[in-house]
């Protein structure tokens, strides 16, 4: 009986993730990843050389898994803290973490494209196969059982793209476009961030300004 109780005591338990989030991140609609730091080569991995910089995993994965608790709608700054780095070293943290997002953001937009050359490529087959179907009635059944199944197989796959995998494409997307959009500051001590309307329509400007130039360098290549 005990048992029973329990069980489904941890099975009501609530979490009130929203609230923590607003709560220790969101501030006036900016949400603020603090990072700390004691050493450059907790940003930048001690593998790669001077201007061949890359960053290392264990930031990467903190980063991607603390963006992705935040609000879709909310901008991200990246507060590294710690007193310890030099100001060419904070320069090369700058410019490598916006490098490094860019660059996933690129893999992001790839695995995309891909992806959808492959929804476009079933569709048409998915058409054909209808198509045969309808004009071949009179033919036997094993052959016209063989082009159902496919029918449906193919069918049955792309509505996995639409309403799954099409979802999560669409949410790492967006996710890899904040990310590549963050704002990076750094402090020598933590403190809670206070945003005034003044520093929000700033970074609003900044981060349209930034995609514009992706979007004219992109028409460019085109």
């Amino acid at each position: 009986m005990l048992k029973d109780t329990i069980l489904k005591l941890f099975e009501s338990r609530k979490a009130h993730l929203d609230e923590r989030i607003n709560r220790d991140y969101v501030k006036n609609g900016i949400a603020t990843i603090p990072c700390y730091v004691s050493d450059y080569h907790d940003v930048i991995s001690s593998y790669t050389v001077r201007g061949c910089e890359s960053l290392s995993s264990e930031f990467c994965d903190y980063l991607q898994s603390t963006a992705e608790m935040m609000p879709p709608e909310c901008p991200l700054v990246l507060n590294i803290i710690g007193d310890s780095l030099s100001q060419d070293e904070k320069k090369v943290m700058d410019t490598t973490i916006k490098d490094g997002l860019a660059y996933n953001l690129g893999m992001v937009e790839k695995e995309e494209k891909r992806h959808t050359k492959t929804f476009l490529l079933m569709l048409i087959g998915l058409i054909i196969l209808f198509i045969i179907l309808i004009n071949t009635r009179t033919l036997e059944d094993e052959p016209r059982e063989l082009i159902f199944i496919l029918f449906y197989f193919i069918g049955d796959t792309l509505c996995d793209y639409i309403f799954l995998t099409g979802y999560d494409l669409r949410r790492d997307r967006r996710l890899a476009g904040r990310l590549a959009s963050i704002k990076v500051i750094f402090t020598d001590s933590y403190e809670a961030p206070n945003y005034t309307e003044s520093d929000v329509s700033q970074l609003y400007s900044e981060i349209e300004k930034d995609v514009n130039n992706t979007l004219y360098e992109e028409d460019e290549e085109q």
